[in-house]
């Protein structure tokens, strides 16, 4: 079974934004579409721009580097030019608790 860590609170995180974590190492992103909360790399599988830093448009977010964009609820690629998915991460909220699943 997963072991999920608190890495940011909801009242922190109001929809539409997102914040950059850091999950035993490495940072990632945790967004909160609409209520619900996502988490994925920070990092863009093209060139390693950091995803955080981009435009988080619906559940699309654009790599500030070069314009890629990925599915932040599957990890999709959904505009080159990266060609390999980023990681997502199990999400849970427990009150105002936004915990994250250790990979």
């Amino acid at each position: 079974m997963a072991e999920f860590v608190k890495v940011a609170t909801v009242s922190e995180l109001p929809p539409g934004e997102m914040k950059i974590v850091e999950l035993d190492g490495k940072e990632i992103v945790v967004a909160n579409l609409g209520g619900e909360f996502v988490a994925f790399s920070n990092e863009c599988t093209h060139r390693g721009g950091p995803l955080g830093e981009g435009e988080l448009k619906g559940d699309v977010v654009e790599c500030p580097w070069h314009g890629g964009q990925f599915n932040v609820r599957t990890g999709e690629v959904v505009a080159p030019p990266p060609s390999r998915p980023i990681a997502c991460f199990q999400v849970q909220v427990q009150g105002d608790e936004i915990r994250v699943a250790k990979s």
